[in-house]
């Protein structure tokens, strides 16, 4: 679900029809005094060095210095940027996790499901075999498989997510990351139930899907497949346990600080104040290091929630409303605004 390093996107630059933008205060943010504006500027800091633009240079250069306490922190992101609201709230916020997983280097009856490493022919963009052609077994035998898991709903949703750690039977745990897509367009399964009229939108959540295929193999295989694109792993080697799973730019992402979003509309690398709505509100700044194929629009995000099932099941309960705005450099968010 989540990209590789595009170089393309660090210059900041959004390629989709400009929505709407609107400046507004910081006072205008709920909870901006209240949040802990130091961890949002250490996650800031894991990838500020990569973004390359003449105007970020010296934001990042007083970043590096300015994480001594809170408030300095706080005053870095009210001097450096403005906040602008893009496109049109309410926004659509969801939730992803890093599984831990079990698994085995080799096929046994308990392991019998495979992941996959990228074929060497797979060209970026291009279309490749969809999800049923290649469970079916188009790749069986080429040695692509990394891992063996124990289900295939693990399978699936491993790709959700974008990556993982896989405890192998000899108590060796792999780090696993996104290495590239088949070259279809996602498609939700939930909508798809949804449609079927098997659940209602309130219904519909990731522990709920995994139930209905673990309760219904063969209904539960073919529902699955409604969902044409399928992801393809690479080892992750030297990446430290307490480290966060590797981002879109490169880096490890940060459990409540990093988001996914859509770079047509967010650029990577910056800022983002979100005020997330439902039973458990979330008003907090977080950094835009990370995309996904479903996270489409200007005033969407899927937050990361961290590693293991504690994370996956708050992550798999998260649909909710609310709004989220871009922390821009000033002269960036001025030029933003609409002329007049």
């Amino acid at each position: 679900m989540r990209a590789v390093l595009a170089s393309c996107l660090l210059s900041l630059t959004m390629t989709a029809t400009p929505a709407p933008a609107q400046m507004l205060a910081f006072e205008a943010l709920e909870g901006w005094s209240g949040d802990n504006h130091l961890a949002a500027l250490t996650a800031f800091q894991e990838t500020c060095d990569i973004l390359d633009a003449p105007d970020w240079r010296p934001i990042c250069h007083l970043a590096a210095v300015a994480g001594s306490s809170d408030a300095s922190a706080k005053a870095f992101f009210e001097l450096m940027f403005k906040p602008v609201l893009i496109g049109q709230p309410p926004a659509l916020f969801t939730g992803y996790y890093e599984p831990e997983l079990n698994g085995s280097y080799t096929r046994t009856p308990r392991f019998a499901y495979p992941i996959y490493a990228r074929p060497p022919e797979l060209q970026d963009g291009q279309a490749y075999y969809d999800r049923a052609t290649i469970e079916s077994g188009a790749l069986r035998g080429r040695g692509l498989e990394i891992a063996w898991l124990e289900d295939p709903v693990e399978v699936f949703f491993l790709q959700i997510q974008g990556s993982g750690r896989i405890k192998m039977t000899n108590g060796h745990v792999i780090r696993v990351g996104y290495a590239g897509r088949n070259g279809h367009a996602y498609r939700s399964v939930g909508k798809e139930m949804i449609a079927r009229g098997m659940r209602t939108p309130d219904q519909v959540s990731a522990q709920d899907i995994k139930l209905y295929v673990r309760s219904n193999p063969t209904a539960g295989t073919a529902l699955l497949s409604v969902n044409p694109s399928y992801i393809f792993f690479r080892k992750i080697a030297d990446l430290p346990s307490d480290k966060g799973p590797i981002g879109a730019m490169g880096r490890s992402i940060t459990p409540m600080r990093s988001v996914a979003i859509d770079p047509a509309f967010t650029p990577l690398g910056v800022p983002v104040w979100i005020e997330k709505s439902g039973d458990n509100p979330i008003h907090s700044l977080m950094i835009a290091q990370d995309t996904g194929g479903a996270i489409k629009g200007p005033q969407r995000a899927d937050i990361f929630f961290g590693t293991g099932d504690g994370a996956g099941d708050a992550a798999g309960t998260i649909k909710d409303s609310g709004r989220m705005i871009l922390l821009l450099p000033i002269d960036r968010a001025y030029a933003m605004l609409p002329e007049g």
